[in-house]
């Protein structure tokens, strides 16, 4: 499963409503409304880097009110639950 984390630039008055066009499209994980540099973020697996292209410049940047997308593709993912899981291997309780 490739995961990547889109990043992108709306109209201000189309914010809310480009939002929820985009956590609707299949593959879209998440959708944050955010401040600083960019107006939303958002999450999107799929199973093969094709996907992405069909995905992100030919659903998401197509959504009334988007002005522009940058996408950072995920390669390793780390969390506070993966690290207590492996130091819980082989520990009884």
């Amino acid at each position: 499963m490739i995961t990547a984390i889109v990043l992108i630039q709306v109209e201000a008055e189309a914010i809310p409503d480009a939002a929820q066009a985009i956590a609707d499209i299949d593959g879209v994980g998440e959708v944050y409304s955010c401040a600083g540099d960019v107006d939303l973020i958002a999450t999107v697996k799929v199973s093969a880097h094709e996907e992405l292209a069909d995905l992100i410049p030919g659903r998401i940047g197509k959504v009334p009110g988007v002005l522009d997308t940058v996408t950072h593709i995920a390669f390793r993912s780390y969390s506070r639950a993966d690290t207590e899981q492996a130091f819980a291997i082989g520990a009884e309780d």
